[in-house]
C-alpha cells in the first residue's frame, strides 16, 4: 500500500512538472479516487484520475502524456534477449573442499569472483534475464540516485551512471574482470556473457532515465528554450529555428486568449443593480431571492494590422500576423494589410489558406520591395479609412524608413484621429529613429504607443497591453 501511495505521489509530482496545477485538495481527491478504483484496471484508473485532476482541454492533453509515460514500463521487455542459461553459466558459490587449494580448480581468483558475486545479485538477475527483478531494482536504484530530480537533458548521462552504480554496476564490472583473469575457459565465457548483458543494461538504464526526463524535466527544458527564443531578435532568425518560433507564438497567443476569455466570463456578472434587485424582491416580502446585476458592455478588440514586409522587417511582420491570427478567441475583427511600395489587403489569403502558407504567399506577393510609406498610407486611406472608429486599434509594424519620399504625415494624422489607438512597433532601437531616411520621430507624434519591438517577448507584452485596454476595469 505504501508503495502504491508513493507511486501516486510521484505521478502528481510529474503532473506539476508538466504545468498541470494540482492543489492539496485535488491531491486528496486523487488518493480517494485511487482507493475506490484501485490499480488493476488501467483505463478505469486513468479516467478516474483525469476527471479528478485535469481541469481544461490543455490539462487533459498534458495529463494523457504524463499518465502514459509514467505508467508504461518498457524496460527489460525482450531487449536483452532470452536467458539461455546453462549449467556452465551458474555462478559457483560452493565452499572449497578440505585439503583443496583455495579456489579449487579455478585457483584463488575463483574465490574472489565468488565473493564478489555474493555482494550483488545483479549478475544473477542478468544471467536469468529476470525482467521483473531488474525493473524493480532499477526503480529502487533510481530513487536512491534521485533520478526524479532531473531538470535538464544534460543530466541524463550522469543520472544514468548513478542509477547503474546503485544497482551494483561497479561490483558487476569487478566480477567480470576477475572472471576474465581466472584463466579458465568457463569463467572467460561467463565473463563475456555478463559483458554482453552489461551493455544491454546500459541501454535500458538510458531509456529509463530518458523517461524520467520526459516526466520531470520536459517542461523545465521547454521553458528555458522558450526564454531563449523569446529574447531572440526577430530580424535575425535562423531558418532552422523558424518552426520552434512559430510554435512559441501559437502558445503565447493561446495563453493570452485563455487569460482574457476568462476575464470576460467573470465580468458577465458586473455590479449589483440595487434598484432592480429591490423591485424584484417585493413579491417575496423584501427578501432578495433574485439578484440582478448591472449589464456591462465588454468590447472585443477590433484590430487593423498594417505590416511593412520589406526586406528589413519582413520576419517581424510574419510573427505579428501569426500572433494576431492565433488570437481568434478574443479578437472580434481583424483586418490585415501588407505593404512595401504599395499596400494590399491580405485577409483573403489569411482566411483561405493555412496560416504558414498564407504568410509565405504574402511575402512573395508584396514583400522585399523598396518601402514607400506615403504611397502605402494613401492606398489605405483611399479604401479603408471609413472603417476606423473608436473601437478600432491600429497596429503598425515597420521601421518608418520612407526612402526619402513624402511620408504623408497628414494621412497618419487622420488615422490617429479616427481610431481608438495607434500602436507602432518598430524593430529598430529608438536611437535610430529619425536617423537617415527614418521618419519614425515624425510618425511617433500620432501614436498612442510607439515602442521598439524586435523579440517575441516584447511582442507578447505589447499585444497583452492592447487586450487589457478592452477588458473591464
Amino acid at each position: 500500500m505504501a508503495a502504491m501511495q508513493g507511486a501516486l505521489e510521484d505521478f502528481l509530482r510529474a503532473l506539476r512538472a508538466m504545468e498541470v496545477r494540482v492543489s492539496p485538495a485535488e491531491a486528496i481527491d486523487a488518493h480517494m479516487a485511487v482507493a475506490e478504483v484501485g490499480y488493476a484496471n488501467r483505463e478505469l484508473l486513468k479516467d478516474a484520475l483525469c476527471v479528478t485532476l485535469a481541469k481544461s482541454e490543455d490539462e487533459v492533453e498534458k495529463f494523457d502524456i504524463a499518465f502514459d509515460t509514467f505508467f508504461t514500463r518498457e524496460e527489460f521487455k525482450g531487449a536483452m534477449g532470452p536467458a539461455e542459461r546453462g549449467e556452465d553459466d551458474r555462478l559457483d558459490r560452493r565452499e572449497p573442499e578440505a585439503g583443496q587449494p583455495a579456489g579449487g580448480p579455478g585457483g584463488g581468483s575463483r574465490d574472489r569472483a565468488d565473493e564478489a558475486s555474493q555482494e550483488t545479485s545483479l549478475a544473477e538477475m542478468l544471467l536469468d534475464n529476470d525482467a521483473i527483478a531488474l525493473s524493480r531494482a532499477m526503480e529502487a536504484a533510481a530513487d536512491r540516485a534521485r533520478a526524479k530530480d532531473i531538470r535538464l537533458n544534460t543530466q541524463r548521462s550522469l543520472l544514468t551512471r548513478k542509477t547503474l552504480d546503485e544497482m551494483g554496476l561497479r561490483e558487476l564490472e569487478a566480477l567480470i574482470n576477475q572472471l576474465r583473469g581466472s584463466g579458465q575457459p568457463r569463467d572467460e565465457a561467463l565473463a563475456e556473457r555478463l559483458a554482453e548483458r552489461r551493455e544491454a543494461l546500459f541501454i535500458e538504464a538510458q531509456r529509463f532515465v530518458e523517461r524520467q526526463s520526459k516526466l520531470y524535466a520536459s517542461e523545465t527544458g521547454r521553458r528555458m528554450r522558450e526564454k531563449i527564443l523569446g529574447d531572440m531578435k526577430l530580424t535575425s532568425i535562423d531558418p532552422d529555428e523558424m518552426k520552434s518560433m512559430e510554435a512559441l507564438v501559437k502558445r503565447m497567443a493561446k495563453r493570452l486568449a485563455s487569460r482574457y476569455s476568462r476575464k470576460r466570463h467573470r465580468a458577465d456578472k458586473g455590479k449589483l443593480d440595487v434598484r432592480k434587485t429591490i423591485r424584484r424582491s417585493m413579491g417575496y416580502g423584501g427578501v432578495p431571492f433574485n439578484i440582478v446585476w448591472k449589464s456591462q458592455t465588454i468590447d472585443k478588440p477590433k484590430i487593423i494590422a498594417i505590416c511593412d514586409v520589406s526586406r528589413s522587417v519582413a520576419a517581424a511582420a510574419q510573427f505579428l500576423l501569426l500572433f494576431l491570427y492565433s488570437l481568434n478567441e478574443v479578437v472580434d475583427k481583424l483586418e490585415a494589410f501588407a505593404f512595401s511600395d504599395r499596400m494590399v489587403s491580405v485577409n483573403d489569403l489569411l482566411d483561405d489558406e493555412k496560416l504558414d502558407e498564407a504568410i509565405a504567399q504574402i511575402l512573395k506577393r508584396i514583400g522585399f520591395r523598396p518601402t514607400d510609406y506615403g504611397r502605402a498610407l494613401a492606398d489605405f486611406c483611399d479604401t479603408h479609412l471609413d472603417e476606423l472608429d473608436r473601437h478600432t486599434t491600429v497596429i503598425v509594424l515597420g521601421d518608418g524608413r520612407s526612402n526619402y519620399v513624402n511620408p504623408r504625415l497628414d494621412l497618419m494624422k487622420q488615422i490617429a484621429e479616427r481610431s481608438r489607438a495607434v500602436i507602432w512597433l518598430n524593430p529598430e532601437p529608438e536611437t535610430y529613429w529619425g536617423q537617415g531616411d527614418s521618419k519614425m520621430d515624425a510618425y511617433q507624434r500620432f501614436c498612442s504607443v510607439a515602442k521598439t519591438c524586435n523579440t517575441l517577448n516584447q511582442l507578447e507584452k505589447i499585444i497583452e497591453e492592447v487586450l487589457r485596454t478592452y477588458s473591464p476595469r
